[in-house]
């Protein structure tokens, strides 16, 4: 079976993402302190990834991304979205009809 067993995301501001990260799903973060780049190890129960400093420029909104995106199952969108926002970030896109997996609902 093909799953995501790891994922690396950018950022401009890596402390800022850590705290983000945490406060929004609860995520764990161990600092890497002999890599060349400050990044920081993300563990979870069930994948694992890292978060690193943004090697350029974030492009405009029209360009699309120049880091990882990905999606999520959450249980209630509305309630994470709230607490994205309350986060200090935005959803960057509105809900929309997938079907619900195990109960959930696709984010």
């Amino acid at each position: 079976m093909n799953t995501l067993s790891y994922f690396k995301i950018q950022a401009t501001d890596v402390p800022k993402a850590v705290a983000f990260y945490k406060a929004v799903f609860g995520w764990n973060f161990v600092k890497e302190e002999n890599f060349p780049i400050e990044y920081y190890r993300i563990e979870t129960e069930n994948m694992f990834g890292g978060i690193l400093k943004r090697p350029m420029q974030t492009p405009p909104m029209e360009y699309g991304t120049n880091a990882f995106t990905c999606s999520f199952i959450v249980e209630n969108f509305d309630a994470m979205a709230a607490i994205i926002t309350q986060n200090g970030s935005t959803v960057a896109m509105p809900k929309l009809p997938y079907p619900a997996v195990a109960g959930r609902v696709i984010l």
